[in-house]
Order: structure tokens, then sequence, then C-alpha cells
């Protein structure tokens, strides 16, 4: 088995993630601790009982994230002696980058979730509440995404978001420009486009301001060399560098989520044959399977899962 782990972003939230886990090791507990000390915030107990919309909120929802899919790292590491140098990279969609960078030792858990906390509140005041909007292009791949976006380019901001797999696309902008692209999806021939229910228009230019504090409070944080390389979300590529980290994770506010360029290098170049999913749902495992034949994924969210996981490791 050639391995990555790779850790999900916003959209993956759901009540009661990573519970079971604190539940039955002390590992996964110690972890959400943490981010609750962190914080100052009582966030393990949010992620456990909701509600849903508190947890949904993306102040809540970034480091709740981040927390579960730790915590999985963790039991896998105390509990079955599977370290993330087992993997070959590391990857994260989006916050998940945050995730992946702490799993591989480049940033402490207390800081992790405290940039993200941060991360959080600067993304949701960078726009006004209505002003912005993001949409799903089902059916387009990047050529045919890039002509809706000059569609609605004219009205203000817009451009490509998230490549997340072959036929889904997401486009970020000012809303008006994205209502436009929109309009244009028919002609263009795509299955399906909508605008999805977000609170701000992520990854694109009218971010600058959330890039801004995210440059100034990147600056003081401490970033160790990770222990494996991390496919960057705005490359594509694989950096242990840490200055690169810390300039990537700030372009990445305003840039690309080149998830399903990123899962092919892993593939192709890197020689990947399995992606481990560590935290909450399956939702890149699903990608995965829409980007690839040539690599499996594993969803890593239950002790069952952890166990059956390690198991096969050391087949």
């Amino acid at each position: 088995m050639k391995l990555a782990f790779v850790f999900p972003g916003q959209g993956s939230q759901a009540v009661g993630m990573g519970q079971e886990l604190a539940e039955r090791f002390a590992s996964a507990k110690a972890v959400l601790d943490e981010v609750d000390a962190a914080l100052g915030q009582d966030l393990s107990g949010l992620m456990a009982n909701g509600p849903i919309e508190d947890l949904t909120l993306t102040e809540n929802a970034q480091p709740a994230l981040m927390a579960a899919s730790l915590a999985v790292m963790a039991v896998l590491r105390d509990e079955f002696d599977v370290n993330v140098n087992a993997a070959e990279f590391v990857a994260g969609h989006s916050l998940g980058e945050y995730s992946a960078l702490a799993a591989a030792g480049a940033l402490s858990v207390t800081d992790a979730a405290k940039l993200l906390k941060l991360r959080g509140q600067a993304m949701q005041k960078a726009v006004p509440v209505g002003a912005g909007a993001m949409a799903a292009l089902l059916g387009a791949d990047e050529e045919l995404a890039a002509k809706a976006v000059n569609s609605g380019a004219h009205l203000g901001p817009c451009q490509i978001a998230n490549d997340n797999a072959p036929g889904q696309i997401v486009i970020s902008g000012a809303k008006a420009a994205v209502e436009a692209a929109i309009a244009t999806a028919s002609d263009l021939g795509l299955k399906k486009a909508m605008l999805l229910p977000v609170s701000a228009p992520f990854h694109c230019e009218m971010m600058q301001p959330a890039a801004d504090a995210m440059a100034e409070a990147l600056a003081a944080a401490t970033i160790a060399k990770p222990a494996v390389p991390v496919v960057a979300n705005v490359t594509a590529r694989p950096t242990d560098d840490v200055e690169t980290i810390r300039k990537q994770l700030v372009e990445q506010v305003t840039g690309r989520v080149r998830w399903r360029e990123s899962v092919m290098w892993m593939v192709e170049e890197g020689g990947i044959d399995t992606l481990a999913e560590a935290g909450s749902g399956k939702v890149l495992t699903t990608m995965l399977k829409r980007t690839t034949k040539d690599a499996k994924g594993l969803a890593l969210n239950s002790a069952d899962d952890l166990e059956a996981f390690a198991a096969a490791l050391k087949e």
C-alpha cells in the first residue's frame, strides 16, 4: 500500500463527529480538550450536541473539522501504532490543509485551532452578507467553467474556486456575476448549475481582506518542517519548505483549490494507490471515485474503520 492521508474541508461537518473516538480513547479526547482550551470555547460540546446551524458557522466548522481529523490521527498513532510517516504525502481540502500540516507536525494543535478560528472569522467578515455567492457547475470541465466565469466577469469578480473532481467545479465571486455565469449553463451544455448555501464567496479575489489577516497571523506563527510533504491546494504539488508553506496558506484564501489536480498528481506522479480520509464523513473518498480508478479511498471515521485500516497496513 502506497498511502496518502487526506483531510476534509467545510461541508463535511456533522453533529456527533469525533465523539465515538473521544468517548473510547483518551488520545482523541485530549485533542478535543486542547482545541477547547486554545479557543476558550466548548467547541467539543458543539461538535457533540449541535445545533448544526452553529456548528456550520465558518468560524466553528473550520477548527471543529480539524479537531475531528486530528482525533483520528491521534488514535491511529497511540492505539494502533500508525504514524503520519506511514504516508508518502498529506493533503487537505481548503481548511483541511491546516489539518494536514498539523497531522504532519508542521503546526501544533493549539496554533492550528487559533489560525482556523481567525481564518473563519476573517473570511466571514471579508464580504458583506449577500454580496457574494458560490455555485456548483455539474458536468463542467475546466474549459467550460472558464467560459461560464467569463460570461459573468463583466458584473464583478468571478472565478473558479474549487476544481473538486471531473464534472464538479465550483465558482465564486460577486453575486450578480455568479448568477450571470449560472445563466449560461444550459447554453454551454452543462448538466446543472446551482447556487450553494454558503455565507461568503470563498476562494476568490473578494477574500483579499481575509488573506491580509492570514498573512499577518501566519507571519507570526511557528511552522516546522512537516514529517512528510504536503500537497498544496494552490499548486497541486508537494512541498516541505516552511516559508513556501507559509506563503501558500495565504495564497489559498483567494486562490483555487486544485483538488482534482492534487489527487491526480499523487496517483500519477507520486505513485499513491490508497488515499485515507481522516476525519468527518467521506466527501473526499467520493470525489476520488470520480477522479481515478487507479487508487482507492478509505474514510476513517470510526474505531472500526481505524482498526481495519491499521490491520490492512500490517498485511
